[in-house]
């Protein structure tokens, strides 16, 4: 990832994507199991048909204009290309397929790593060429992204698909505005790392992998049953958790470039997801599970995970009021 973020040709950029993604598939398979294989394969399938993809736009460019710099992107059919190279890298739609099932096919703490730490290159590399990317093109796939992550995770019960169908979602408020402000869309995808992170954390340390099982967090601890509301609703973007700032600067910089329409179609489609993680929140604090434990302490947070989490939850809440100033 480090040699990918300080690339500047794009043979280097395409070698550390490529050691990256053969570094995770042994994390990936690392169950005995033929469900973590399969996602492996997947996995790498995919990786591999958007690596070749992007090897290739990168070649075109340089055929057509001489130029290996990946800030001189200025061939248009390697552009395109480009872009979706990088949004099936990343599992924008609508290449996003294979996100869904490699998560499921995982542990929790290797699906934390795809959703956050795996899209740190394909960004920095979208961020890199965002001069050159054409609007009407990541507009759609961020649109298109938002109603299949707001879609996709309504009828699940399962923790692992319905957060990548949210990822899915929040790449789609990254993808419609990287060409237009890519500050803003930086910080929404390292909001949306923050807030997922110690999401991922707290499902570790209860062991809850469907809704049925989350429902019995709040006999065990009532903490964190609370914290994972809040962060839920964070991820919803309700305001004032910090979910709410990237979603306003967004839309309010859809507004100021005379995109109101898409704005508005957005903050509908957002609905989508609002509905299911609403009804996650209802199902962790609303619903009282049949039977009560007598003990106070039947498991204790991990003392690594406990900081952690700590260190992650304040700003993946709370950190509202001092966004404004770190943006300007």
């Amino acid at each position: 990832t480090l040699t990918v973020t300080s690339a500047n040709h794009w043979m280097t950029a395409w070698l550390g994507l490529e050691l990256n993604m053969i570094s995770i598939l042994p994390v990936i398979a690392k169950q005995k199991h033929p469900r973590s294989t399969e996602a492996a394969t997947k996995y790498f399938l995919t990786q591999a048909t958007a690596s070749a993809l992007m090897l290739f736009a990168s070649t075109i460019n340089a055929w057509q204009t001489g130029s290996w710099n990946i800030m001189q992107l200025n061939n248009k059919l390697s552009c395109i290309l480009m872009i979706a190279a990088l949004a099936m890298k990343m599992g924008a739609a609508p290449t996003h397929f294979w996100l869904p099932e490699v998560m499921q096919g995982t542990t929790l703490a290797t699906a934390l790593l795809i959703t956050t730490w795996q899209k740190i290159a394909p960004i920095t590399l979208l961020y890199m060429i965002s001069n050159h990317t054409e609007p009407t093109i990541t507009l759609s796939i961020g649109l298109l992204s938002i109603l299949v992550g707001g879609w996709g995770g309504f009828n699940q019960t399962q923790l692992r698909k319905m957060m990548a169908y949210s990822s899915i979602a929040h790449l789609g408020w990254t993808m419609t505005v990287i060409s237009i402000v890519p500050n803003i869309a930086l910080t929404n995808i390292i909001i949306y790392m923050i807030m997922s992170a110690p999401f991922f954390m707290l499902l570790m340390t209860t062991a809850s992998k469907t809704l049925q099982t989350m429902t019995m967090t709040w006999t065990h601890t009532p903490t964190t049953t609370i914290i994972l509301m809040l962060l839920l609703l964070s991820m919803a973007g309700l305001p004032p958790l910090t979910g709410f700032t990237p979603k306003l600067l967004i839309l309010d910089n859809l507004v100021a470039h005379k995109l109101t329409l898409t704005a508005t179609t957005m903050a509908l489609l957002s609905l989508l997801s609002l509905t299911f993680y609403l009804r996650t929140t209802y199902l962790l604090t609303s619903t009282a599970p049949p039977t009560t434990t007598q003990s106070t302490t039947t498991w204790r947070l991990k003392p690594h995970q406990n900081q952690v989490t700590a260190l992650l939850t304040p700003i993946a809440l709370f950190n509202i009021t001092i966004l404004p100033a770190l943006l300007t």
